[in-house]
């Protein structure tokens, strides 16, 4: 039925299929749908375009309109995501699977053909020509928490469930839908929905709930000391607040893992630290891994690249996980208890503690607190640019780093109050970084984004460059050129491999040539340049692209083998492989391993 034709029924007031499913999804604060149109999905991209509570923001292809609604969800706290059919929802695939392994709400709105179509095996545009249509629905189900494929019966009933389940789990949601159903009424009466932060939270079971409060108490107490491993899904459950009142009024110290780094401000008087094993601050593996009890709330993420290699030598019996939803303390488990829960009792349950002090770092080499690296005349190298960037850093940033070689820099760099650090840690697909902060930039405007990312990265993604300068984002884009997939050259045995050397591109030409208008950029091959165009940046109102000449020869020797075996598990044995880790191996194997 067409939208005249619903008019003229008399049912007017009643909102279709693809209206009522964007009306609901805006209502929990969502402004922006990212997405590429197509045929299958024109319900939708009409529905969308016709909203008044949402834009729709055109990317240059599906995966990067994936990796925006991830760095959007990460600011915003959910986001929107529309593709058609099998082509569309496939190139989107990779993006959304990482919004699974790092628990992003992106709701994945997907158009089908029609119901005539499908019953009939009719040989579709979109299709593998066999008749079949389901199998890319299964594909994009195994990206999701929740799946549901909506028809005017059952469209209100089934986003009330997905809503909940993909707010619940924090995770994306698949919502799909034959073609004719999107115009048609939906039957029932409409939800009006409220914002994510007013959205109820599902209470914990008051008897699991006490228990395992007691528990940890009981633990504490016992420890000489606690330590407290605050973790990313902190800030995806809107939990920060939270967490600083626990802190404040417990006085227990915190570290972070690079994945978790400013889940609240590294200003906090309580902060410790970057803990990544070997990697770690000076003096925060001994604080955090000498403590009596190790209290991890959320679940942090004991992945290889987040731990140093696996160094990291947390003995399992001195640790407490506060998982979103449960509680683990050693092999016992409270079912049905939310982090949410566990917090707010905690924070008036325990005693007042004093916060452990790691000793600072000295260098090697004392300079004068003004002191920067590098003379003006220098060529430009990570040792000059990362001591800039840690002034140039300002209150409430938001600094998006891509993975590579530039974590081993940012992880243990202080934030300044209210700045927050996102990175791709545990799924670390390259070329995420500059849509998601694209993302960033649109979930919140009034605050700046600063993007680092390396030149091999960005070739994947740089196209999205085009939709920052049409929709007036105004980043400051760190590129850092070193002609190579710089990570991929440290993780290799040796070095300088062709398959490494990436396409020369003229990246300062970029912003223009897509569409930048008004966007300072700059070429920096000096120290001077370098200071020259930071401060530029810093006062320019505006987008700013600046490409960081580093060089091959910047990259660092790659990594030991001893430490690559670690890693990859190549060699027939390897002793050097923490127990804990080898435990934690052995338990993925048979089926168990780490909770995500």
């Amino acid at each position: 039925m067409a939208g005249s034709e619903v008019a003229a029924s008399g049912r007017s007031a009643q909102p279709t299929v693809a209206e009522y499913a964007v009306r609901r999804l805006a209502a929990l604060g969502i402004e922006h749908v990212f997405g590429v149109p197509g045929d299958y999905a024109f319900a939708f991209d009409a529905a969308i375009e016709a909203s008044t509570q949402v834009s729709w923001v055109r990317d240059s292809n599906e995966l990067n309109a994936a990796y925006a609604a991830d760095g959007y969800a990460r600011i915003r706290g959910a986001a929107i995501l529309c593709t058609t059919y099998a082509v569309g929802e496939l190139s989107a695939l990779n993006g959304v699977m990482g919004s699974y392994a790092e628990r992003l709400p992106v709701f994945h709105l997907v158009g089908q053909p029609s119901s005539r179509l499908q019953r009939a095996r009719a040989v579709t545009h979109h299709s593998l020509g066999d008749g079949m249509f389901r199998q890319f629905e299964n594909l994009s189900a195994a990206t999701a928490c929740v799946v549901a494929n909506l028809t005017p019966q059952n469209a209100i009933a089934e986003l009330e469930r997905v809503i909940f389940e993909a707010l619940t789990q924090r995770r994306p949601a698949y919502i799909t839908m034959a073609q004719e159903y999107g115009p048609l009424p939906v039957i029932g009466t409409p939800v009006s929905g409220t914002p994510l932060a007013q959205v109820p939270r599902t209470p914990s079971d008051p008897a699991s709930l006490d228990a395992a409060v007691a528990a940890i108490a009981q633990r504490v107490a016992a420890a000489e000391s606690t330590v407290v491993l605050p973790a990313y899904t902190i800030g995806r459950f809107d939990l920060r607040r939270q967490l600083t009142r626990f802190l404040d009024a417990t006085g227990l110290g915190y570290a972070t893992t690079p994945m978790d780094k400013a889940v609240i401000s590294d200003t906090n008087p309580h902060f410790l630290g970057t803990y990544a094993g070997t990697n770690s601050n000076t003096g925060v593996q001994d604080a955090v891994e000498g403590a009596g009890l190790v209290l991890n709330l959320g679940g942090v993420a004991f992945a290889d690249f987040n731990t140093g290699a696996w160094t990291d030598g947390i003995d399992p019996d001195r640790m407490i996980t506060v998982w979103p939803d449960y509680v683990q303390a050693g092999n016992v488990i409270f079912g049905a208890v939310y982090l949410a829960d566990v917090l707010e009792r905690l924070t008036t349950t325990l005693p007042k503690a004093a916060t452990p002090k790691p000793p600072a770092p000295k260098p090697a080499t004392p300079q004068p607190p003004a002191a920067l690296p590098g003379a003006a005349s220098e060529r430009v190298s990570s040792a000059t640019l990362y001591p800039r960037l840690a002034r140039f850093f300002r209150e409430d940033d938001i600094v998006i780093a891509e993975t590579g070689l530039c974590m081993n820099y940012l992880a243990p760099i202080p934030l300044p109050e209210g700045a927050v650090f996102h990175n791709q840690t545990l799924w670390g697909s390259i070329g995420w970084a500059t849509p998601a902060a694209f993302g960033a930039t649109m979930a919140d405007p009034s605050r700046r984004t600063v993007l680092i990312t390396g030149d091999g990265s960005h070739q994947l993604t740089a196209g999205e460059l085009g939709a920052m300068g049409h929709y007036g984002a105004k980043p400051v884009i760190i590129l850092l050129n070193n002609g190579m997939y710089g990570i991929e050259e440290v993780l290799s045995p040796a070095q300088g491999h062709v398959y490494d050397v990436l396409v020369p591109w003229n990246y300062h030409d970029l912003p223009a040539a897509l569409g930048c208008t008004g966007w300072y950029t700059a070429r920096v091959g000096t120290v001077g340049e370098l200071d020259a165009a930071l401060a530029t940046a810093s006062r320019h109102d505006n987008g700013c692209y600046l490409e960081i000449m580093l060089g091959r020869s910047d990259i660092p020797a790659s990594v030991p083998e001893a430490v690559l075996d670690r890693l990859y598990q190549f060699a027939p044995t390897n002793p050097a492989l923490p127990a804990i880790a080898s435990a934690a191996a052995a338990e993925a194997v048979n089926g168990g391993g780490r909770p995500s």
